[in-house]
């Protein structure tokens, strides 16, 4: 029988932990689908909105620059108005904005909601995972961090799939609808079990938050503008990378010599916390770069349906809940540092199958390897979550949640910019490559493309995109051992992390 020293107490003791953890949840799932679940639907929102195909990627940007400049006031929001009534607001504000953008009528009607939408989304995540941390004791954080990361990395996972289905079968329109029912349950269960906790009078500094605002949001601008004006080819990113590196060398130095800032830089003295800042941006790196590479892949290069799209691309869930469910009970017996490497090994193993894909092949290499991929991110979210806040301290955690989400994203962004750089340069290459080849000489010309020397058009024009095709899936295979190697170079890191001492007696 266990004694009663063999449990400590969560830091916020609720009458029904399990329903606030599902209302929580509800919340969380309907702010990370949509990061992803717009992106099939653009084609669709551009031609009922009037809108050119590179306007209608500020739907897109537009929330998530707001997203990312809102979600560092996430810390003093809470403290000064309480966790019920910001929770409470931001569900509200989010799902109304969901609303408004599900009825918008022009581009600009569309990018204004798509704002305040992503303004009232960026509080949500870090709220969400304080409110987890706090409610549960310290033995049961694993668990409670494999639920909680199974919304944030399940969420994008299959937004595309549920927004082609509401975009093929409804309307775009859906896209942005189906939030109002999701909203309003997570909300009614807040209001029900969320308990309201003391308020702390905490001076704005707005100095600060103007500086990282500044910074976040040029860089964000970087990273969502480059490849479209060709990077540092161009004066506008120039003006961004100066905007970006001056907001934060002021914000550092503020924060450094004022009073009462923004951030208390002290919380980057828990050499976990620090280090678990790292590495969820290189998770963040290789999660949303994958996700952000195969639909035009399957799409664009083998011609898959949207429908079909997602569902080749569902079993990469599938492997993500698995892993949950067993990290959840294996963290509190295993070193949570062996179960990263474990992961990081699995998802290495799944980017070096995605490395030889090819044109000819068919479904089970995208399945098998999504299935190893997600099931490996699992096994590296919930401990690295569970040993960046296993030794922080408690009052710390609102400043910690809202910049572990931002410093996530930031490296989905760079992520995405990197990837996308890559594809478009190394397509351009591999076709003059391959196109080389092709020379009189060649004994393949002669035998396999007789009429290619001929001078017929026909075969010209066919032979060329041929050769396009080949040259876009090499492009494909050279980011995916790209995002290896990416994934390789952040298991050092694991050893940085130490493994939190338990003070609770064994029952």
């Amino acid at each position: 029988m266990s004694s009663p020293a063999a449990h400590s107490k969560p830091a916020v003791e609720v009458a029904h932990p399990g329903w606030l953890t599902a209302a929580i949840m509800l919340a969380t799932v309907m702010q990370v689908l949509d990061t992803t679940i717009a992106n099939v639907a653009l084609p669709h929102m551009a031609s009922s909105l009037g809108a050119a195909q590179d306007e209608i990627t500020w739907v897109l940007t537009s929330y998530i620059v707001a997203s990312a400049i809102a979600t560092p006031v996430t810390g003093w929001v809470t403290d000064r108005f309480g966790r019920q009534a910001v929770f409470v607001a931001a569900i509200g504000g989010f799902t109304l904005a969901s609303l408004a953008c599900g009825i918008a009528t022009s581009l600009s009607e569309m990018v204004l909601f798509r704002v305040v939408q992503g303004i009232f989304g960026a509080v949500l995540i870090p709220l969400a995972q304080a409110v987890i941390l706090d409610i549960n004791p310290r033995e049961r954080i694993g668990q409670a961090m494999a639920i909680y990361g199974a919304g944030i990395m399940v969420g994008p996972i299959i937004g595309p799939t549920l927004g082609g289905w509401l975009t093929e079968t409804f309307n775009w329109r859906y896209v942005f609808l189906i939030n109002l029912p999701v909203g309003l349950l997570a909300l009614t269960g807040i209001l029900a079990f969320l308990p309201k906790t003391g308020l702390k009078r905490r001076r704005f500094d707005f100095f600060g938050f103007a500086m990282l605002a500044l910074a976040v949001g040029a860089l964000q601008l970087i990273l969502d503008r480059g490849q479209a004006v060709d990077w540092f080819e161009s004066l506008e990113i120039w003006i961004y990378l100066f905007l970006s590196i001056s907001g934060f060398w002021v914000f550092i130095v503020h924060c450094w010599t004022a009073d009462d800032p923004f951030i208390d830089l002290r919380i980057f003295a828990d050499r976990n916390f620090a280090t678990g800042l790292v590495f969820i941006f290189m998770v963040g790196l290789t999660l949303f770069s994958g996700l952000a590479l195969l639909p035009p892949l399957l799409q664009s290069l083998l011609g898959y349906p949207v429908i079909t799209t997602g569902i080749v691309m569902a079993p990469r869930g599938i492997g993500t809940m698995l892993s949950m469910i067993l990290v959840g009970r294996l963290v509190a017996r295993i070193d949570a540092r062996a179960l990263i490497l474990f992961g990081l090994g699995m998802t290495s193993w799944s980017l070096w199958i995605m490395s030889g894909f090819d044109v000819t092949m068919d479904r089970q290499p995208i399945i098998m390897s999504g299935v190893i991929q997600g099931f490996g991110l699992g096994f590296v979210f919930v401990p690295l979550s569970t040993l960046t806040f296993a030794t922080l301290a408690p009052h710390y955690r609102g400043d910690a949640t809202s910049l572990f989400s931002l410093v996530r994203n930031v490296g989905s962004g760079v992520g995405i910019s990197i990837v996308t750089t890559v594809l478009a340069r190394m397509v351009t290459v591999n076709h003059e490559e391959l196109a080389a080849r092709l020379t009189a000489d060649a004994p393949q010309v002669a035998s396999q493309v007789p009429g290619l020397l001929s001078g017929n058009p026909t075969i010209a024009k066919v032979v060329d995109g041929l050769v396009s095709q080949q040259a876009a899936m090499i492009a494909y295979d050279d980011n995916f051992l790209l995002m290896l190697v990416f994934t390789l170079a952040a298991a050092p890191i694991v050893f940085l992390l130490r493994r939190p001492k338990h003070t609770a007696a064994k029952a």
